[in-house]
Order: C-alpha cells, then structure tokens, then sequence
C-alpha cells in the first residue's frame, strides 16, 4: 500500500532532508575535542560501608541505601563509628551509581595524607537504585524527601566529637544536584543543614526530556521556590557543565538563573574552569582528573581553621570557589592576600630599559629581579604585557610604589618589577612587551549565517607582539556557528613555538582554550551554550597568545553542519511534536477524503499532499503576538489556557524565525520514513503469519464488538490500574498492529486466489458491493475496502507508535523497580490509558466501509487540523502532552461507528 505510491521527487527530498539531520546529529554526537580528561585511579581498593538507617525509614524507601566511602586504612579505622571528619554527601544522577563517588572521594584522602590527616573529608552517597529520574519524574519527591533523612543520619554520626560539623556539602551529578536544590522546598527542611552545594552536568532551568508532567512540575516548584526566595537563600552553589562533550545535558541548561540580589550562585564550563581546561561528557565529569583536583583544592580551602569544617562565611566560601573556577591567579588561594611585599635583600636587581624583552633561563642558582620604569614607557605605551612558561604558586610580578609620581594613570605606580627564582634542571622563559591598546584590539565581523560557508573573512597580524584580542563583531546568537582558522608561519626556529588560542564570552563563564604548536594551521570551532542578553553590548573575543617569532593569519567563515548541529542540541527534543503534527494532517486529509469521495488515499500521497507548514507555523506566531496585548493574555488566563512553548523558548533565547520550519520539514521527513518503516513492518509480519498460518478470507460480516472485545477490554483497564499503565498501552497496541497484520494477509491470500480475468474480478466485487448496500447491518468486506482500511490502519499505527514510544520511560522504570513495587504510583500514563484502550480495541475492528455514512465524520475530519496546530503551541516544550493531543482524533474515530 505505502510503496507503491513513492514519488522520485518526493523521495529525493526525503533523503535531502535525512542528510541535514544526519549532519546535525554527527555534529552533536562527534563534533568536538577528543576526551582530554585523565583517569582518576584509585591507590587502594575502594571499599562501600553501608550506613544503617532507622528501620522505618528503611522501610519506608526499601529501594534506596546510603554509603561511606573508603580506602585501605581510612576505611578499616572508619568501620567503627563515630567519624571526626566534614561530611560530604554525593548523589548520583539519572541512572547513576552511588560508587561514582569514589573518584572524589580517593583524590580527597590522597590530599588529606599530604597534610598528615590535619584535615580530611568524609565521602557518603546515596544508592537511588539506578533509577532513570530523567525519563520519569515521579520519583523526584521521593528521592528529595529520603536525602533530607540522610543528612540527619550523617549528622548523628558525627555526636559527642570535639569539632561535631552541623551542616553537609553536597555534590549533586545531573539531576541529583536538582534534587539538592528541591531540599529547600521541603517544609520541615532547615537551610542551614546545606552548607555548599556543588551540582556537575545538572540541567537546572528546563529537563531534557519532559515526558510526565511531574517532571515538569518538580522543576516549576524548585524555580519558582528559588526565584521567590532568593533573598533569603544564603545557601552558596556552583554548577559546572561539560561543554559541547555534553550531548546528554547540554551546558545552557546548567546555567543557575542571574538574579540581581542572588549572589551566591556561579556557573561555570569545564572548559573555562582554570587548570581544567577541558570539556567533558555526561560521565566523565564525575571522575575527570583535572576537575576533580580543581574541586578538592576548593574543599581544602573552604575549611574554617577554627571549627575544623567547612566555613560558614559566604563572602569567604565565593571567594574560594571564584578563585577556583573562574579566575585563577596562578597561586594558592589567600583569604586577605598581602597587597604590599617588601623585596629588599640580597637578590641581583637588573634594570631593563627596551618595550619588549625576553629572559631565558636554564640554570640559574640566584633570584632575579628585572626592574622596567614607568615613566618613559608610558608617555608611548598605553599596556604592558607579560608571560612566563612556568606557572609558579607564587607572585612573579609587581609594581613599585612611588608617591612622588605623577604619572596620568596609576600615578602611584613608578616600576614594574619581574620576578625569577632560581632554576636548577628546567627552561624558564619569560616574555614582557609594551604596546599600545589599539594595535592590538583588531575587529573581524563573522560571516552571514546564510553564506553556508562560501565567503569568509580574513585578518592578518603582521606584527610580531605576544598579544591580540580578536573581537568577534555580530556574534551573539545560539544559532551562530563558525569555523576559525589560525594558520601560523614563523621564521627559521629549531624547535616548536607553542601558541595558545582562547576564546572569552564575556556574558558567561564558557571560555575554551586551544593549545597550537606553531607552525601550523589550526581550526577552533566557534559556537555558543548561552545567546547574548539583550541588555549586554560586551563582544565576544578570540584572544590570542602567540610568539613574537611568527606571523598568524585568522580566516572565519560560516560553518552549516554545525549551525545544524545547534538545531539539532537545542531543539532535538521537540521534534516528536513536529512529527505527530505533520501525522495530524496527513490523517485528517484521509479522513477528509473518505467523507467526500468515499475512498482513503494513500499515507504518503496525503503526507505530501496535506502536510504544509503554512497550515500550522503562521497560527502559531500569530498567537504569540496577540498574547502581547493585555485583553488577549487576560483572555488566555480566564481559559486557563497553558503558557505558550513558543514564548518559553524565547525567555530562553531559543526562538528565531526559521526554526519551527526547520523542525516542521525534519518532522515531515521523519513521518514520511516511519510510515515507509510501519508500512513495510507490517507486509514482513503477515508474510511470516502466511508462513506459519493459513489465514481465512477477508471477513464475510463486519462486527464492531466481538464477543472477546469487552473482555479484552476489561483486562487491559485492570492491568492499567494494577500495575502500569504504559504496559496496558503497549498491550494494546500490539492486539492492534495483530489485527492489522492478521487483515493484510487475509487481502493477500484474497487477491492470490482470484482469477486473473479482470472482466470476473469486476463482476465478483460488483457483486459484493450489492450484497454492502442491501445489508447495513452486515457489512460485507470487498478487496477495494480491504484496501483502504489498510491505508487507514498505516496512519494509525504511525500515530500509535509514537504515543507508546513516548509512554515507554514510565514502561522502562517500572519494570527496573518491579521488585519494589507492583504498581506503579504516580502513573503518568494512566488517564491515557483508560481512554486508549477501548479506544485501539474499537478501531482493530474498524473498517473504512462500516464509516463512511457516519454523521460524526465530518467532524472527526475537521478536528486533526486545529490539533496538529495545538501540538506545536503546546506540546514542542512540554513532550508528555503530546499523547494527549495523537489520542482526541483516534477517538473520533472510534465514535464514528456508533454514530
């Protein structure tokens, strides 16, 4: 039925549009830097401690546990509680595991054995069974309410100790860390009990995937809480995304809401995180080396001398966390670092007199100062520039005072003044150069977005300075994406010239790094986590590192697979809404025409012919701005109307005018080949049942309700009720798809006995379409009737299909916690499935002749049209009411048999 109505044109469309896609997926999926992070080992075996819980709360979560983790010796002495430590809680995210705590928690003892056991952490976490909290939400609550007991037990350990703390930190991966930030809403929950949280790939502004409404709720209930009472939350919190590695969650999603008043929020990406520099992926940010040692440095230097914990001073706990992971100053971290030092003594002082100057340095056994004097340098010069290839621990460069100056900026400053140690073994390099700010702040504009890569802009640094910063002209926006490319050219050197590349959003903390060793060509992907405010003129700046012996050409040009790539990241998740709505009008243009020629064209015709997003996109934006007006939204409010995804999207800075057709062909391209699949799935299953059984003629007397329906009915409601109400869906739609299946081989076996002599075929269903019309009550099925029954049936199993697929996490985690739990409580899928049911028994039993002269077609025709545009206003932003919207015309449908 399906195959024989492919179009070439149509086809070679199709396939157009599956290379877009696959080119935005690849993009996705393989667009970025290989995996930088190293392995974190542990030294010792890692050891699990069960912490026993009071035993009604162990029966109250019989699927949860908690843990301390351990080392060797540490974990042998800590079997014997009470434990004199500071507690650190870690939970693990969307089917995660409480050992991911181990990679912390062995670099936390290491660091502890350093210092001789002055200070060290106690790892707990918790085991939430695995469970996929991303794909179903009903369990959030749950997990919050258990975490707010654990710290209560955590807590209790600690009695009776010198230095007892009264408060845990936490680390939150993934939606863990949103569990975290959900403590607060509890009633009886004490803020004070939270003393740091640290959330690592958490999407705290939206789910990923909102496929139950009680994901969607939990998320409202936690922002709005924190939104509300920001004031009031003193509770100090880091996010920490994985960059474009990140396909699962991508880093927007991270981003803790900017308040004006809140100011012990920081988010951060990996990337632009100091001495980390690396994006990493959904996993590996919770065992990543660099981060982690990034992380426990932090906890080292948050401890309170005094108390022995972790401090409660906010201002001291920002300050660390800042100097951490987002300004790192190349030194230890110093509360009240000393703004003046005195650098008498017997050190060798040379004066150096040139604007630009390098010392090279191999072994040298005395300290080093180099003196450059002010006064002259800055009467041509308006900045100084140094570098040095040694990161020390400590300062390398000041600035003398002199009061006497009278110099026009930083009067006071009369010398700068370059430090170098002694160095015994290594090469030490240090570059300094005077310049002026404007030769070295060069504009480029990016390329159009839609020169698909054709043109290019270039510029070219003939100069031979150490520094330049690039400022990226008209780029600001998600769904920019660009290729660089730094070609350097240096002279006649014997060794490799290392040239460092790093690009600085000034509007968010998602800086990224590129290491080049010059000469060479280099590509640097540029594209952004989060678009630019409206209210923010900063420009995004490619700053450039580079050697005095080499020349650097820079050329940008439009990348198309990447800016695809951005289509696909950040509005991938709503493409099911698109593909059901493209299905709507594909099924109401069939429905439509069997009410008005008495006969059901194919899927694929009617896909090309009815799916147009001029009959959806325009209602849309034109409700968007009538919600701009006051009496319309108060219009909206008093119909209780949901928000609008399209207004969401643009709080978010997602929406720009080309993406909902983007998303309407890619849904159209998807429909076209699910219907190829459905349609093709089904010939293959009814030529294994001709295989395994001889199937009976096409049915003599059409029956609506057959003796086993109610019962079959009534079964499936039970196992809706009892147990899950996705498997009662699932179940149905398998008693379809077989009812199918079983008449697609009855229509071939029809038309395999027939004659050949087309004059008796004539005459045979000429005469069946007699005995149709004297017998209304028995309706005897013809092969013409067969046939487009089976049109109708390949729409309904397309629309089918995706409601079940999108009811399939509920599926998933019932049967993971079926040794839990028989029922599965809350149940998204329920209501849905009680409509559903006898809904897919009625329509296995439909045949387009028994409703062809229903009064209720019409009407069943008219309303796929205004539901294909509500799945898109509705639906693109919040998947689990997509369902709902697939579900209304299969159930006119259904009705137009008994009316």
């Amino acid at each position: 039925m399906f195959l024989h109505s492919i179009n070439l044109w149509n086809l070679a469309f199709y396939v157009f549009m599956v290379f877009l896609a696959t080119l935005g997926l690849w993009d996705v999926f393989f667009g970025f830097e290989e995996n930088k992070c190293s392995m974190s080992y542990m030294f010792e075996y890692p050891e699990y401690q069960k912490i026993e819980l009071p035993k009604k709360l162990a029966k109250r979560y019989p699927a949860y546990e908690l843990y301390l983790y351990g080392e060797g010796s540490y974990a042998e002495e800590h079997k014997i509680l009470p434990l004199t430590g500071i507690p650190v809680l870690f939970l693990p995210g969307n089917a995660g595991s409480y050992k991911q705590v181990r990679s912390i928690g062995s670099i936390a003892l290491r660091k502890a054995e350093d210092i001789d056991f002055k200070y060290h952490f106690d790892f707990f976490s918790v085991n939430f069974n695995e469970e996929l909290v991303a794909l179903y939400g009903g369990s959030l609550q749950k997990q919050t309410k258990f975490v707010h007991e654990c710290i209560k037990t955590i807590l209790k350990l600690y009695k009776g100790q010198e230095f007892a703390p009264k408060s845990v930190a936490i680390i939150g991966h993934s939606m863990g860390g949103l569990v975290a930030r959900a403590l607060l809403t509890l009633k009886n929950f004490k803020h004070d009990l939270i003393n740091l949280l640290i959330t690592q790939a958490t999407p705290h502004v939206a789910p990923v995937m909102p496929l139950d409404r009680f994901i969607t709720d939990f998320y409202t209930t936690v922002n709005n809480y924190w939104i509300l009472n920001a004031r009031h939350i003193n509770l100090t919190t880091l996010s920490v995304a994985g960059g474009f590695r990140d396909y699962q969650v991508r880093s927007g999603l991270t981003f803790l809401p900017k308040l004006s008043h809140h100011t012990s929020a920081l988010s951060v990406v990996s990337s632009a995180v100091p001495k980390t520099w690396v994006s990493t992926d959904h996993l590996s940010i919770v065992w990543c080396k660099q981060l982690q040692l990034t992380t426990v440095r932090a906890f080292f230097d948050l401890i309170d001398a005094d108390t022995k914990q972790i401090t409660q001073n906010s201002k001291k706990k920002l300050s660390v966390l800042s100097h951490h992971f987002i300004r790192h100053p190349s030194k230890h971290f110093e509360e009240n670092p000393a703004i003046i030092s005195d650098l008498t003594g017997t050190s060798m002082w040379v004066p150096v007199k040139v604007s630009k100057w390098t010392y090279v340095a191999y072994n040298e056994s005395e300290k080093i100062y180099f003196t450059f004097p002010l006064e002259n340098h800055r009467k041509i010069y308006s900045h100084v520039y140094c570098q040095s290839t040694m990161l020390d621990t400590n300062s390398w460069i000041f600035a003398c005072i002199n009061s006497t100056s009278i110099l026009q900026d930083y009067p006071s400053l009369s010398h700068l003044v370059v430090y170098v140690p002694s160095v015994h073994g290594s090469k030490f390099v240090v570059d300094c150069e005077f310049f002026k700010k404007e030769t070295r702040y060069i504009q480029l504009p990016v390329t159009h977005l839609f020169s698909f890569g054709l043109s290019s802009r270039k510029v070219v640094l003939n100069t031979n300075g150490l520094y330049y910063n690039l400022e990226l002209l008209n780029f600001g926006q998600i769904y920019q994406a660009f290729k660089i490319n730094v070609v350097s050219k240096c002279s006649a050197v014997k060794e490799e010239i290392t040239s460092i590349y790093k690009l600085h959003i000034p509007w968010s903390y998602e800086d990224s790094l590129t290491i080049a060793q010059a000469p060479s060509s280099t590509e640097i992907s540029l594209k952004l986590h989060i678009a630019q405010p409206e209210n923010d003129s900063h420009v995004a700046l490619l700053k450039m590192y580079t050697s005095s012996d080499c020349r650097y050409e820079v050329t940008i040009k439009t990348s198309f697979s990447q800016i695809l790539g951005q289509v696909v990241r950040f509005h991938g998740g709503a493409l099911p809404a698109y593909v059901i709505s493209n299905m709507l009008l594909t099924y109401r243009g069939q429905l439509y025409s069997l009410f008005s020629t008495g006969c059901c064209l194919e899927y694929a015709t009617m896909l090309d012919k009815e799916a147009k997003p001029y009959k959806v996109d325009p209602f849309v934006i034109i409700i968007k701005f009538l919600l701009g007006y006051k009496w319309f939204k108060e219009l909206w409010d008093v119909l209780l109307l949901p928000e609008l995804d399209a207004i969401i999207l643009t709080s978010q800075s997602m929406c720009f005018p080309l993406i909902s057709l983007i998303l309407f062909l890619f849904g159209t391209c998807t429909a076209y080949w699910s219907g190829l699949l459905s349609s093709a799935s089904v010939r293959l299953l009814s030529s294994l049942w001709l295989a395994l059984k001889r199937p009976s003629e096409l049915p003599k007397d059409i029956k609506m309700i057959s003796p086993d329906l109610p019962f079959l009915t009534i079964v499936l409601i039970i196992i809706s009720w009892t147990t899950c109400g996705a498997l009662a869906i699932l179940l149905s739609y398998v008693y379809y798809v077989f009812k199918v299946v079983h008449l697609q081989a009855s229509l071939t076996t029809f038309k395999n006995s027939q004659p050949v002599n087309p004059k008796h075929s004539r005459r045979s269903e000429k005469k069946s379409n007699h005995h149709k019309d004297s017998s209304v009550h028995h309706l005897r099925l013809s092969a013409n009737d067969a046939e487009d029954s089976l049109r109708m049936h390949s729409t309904v199993i397309n629309l089918l299909s995706w409601i079940v697929f999108l009811s399939m996490p509920s599926l998933i985690y019932w049967l993971k916690n079926l040794r839990y739990y028989f029922k599965l409580n809350p149940d998204p899928c329920k209501p849905l499935a009680f409509i559903l049911i006898p809904t897919m028994a009625v329509l296995g039993n439909t045949y387009t002749v028994s409703i062809k002269s229903s009064k209720l077609l019409k009407t069943a025709s008219q309303f796929p049209l205004p539901l294909a545009v509500g799945v898109i206003a509705f639906g693109s932003a919040h998947l689990y009411r997509v369902p709902c919207f697939a579900f209304i015309p299969l159930l006119l449908h259904a009705l137009c048999n008994f009316m």
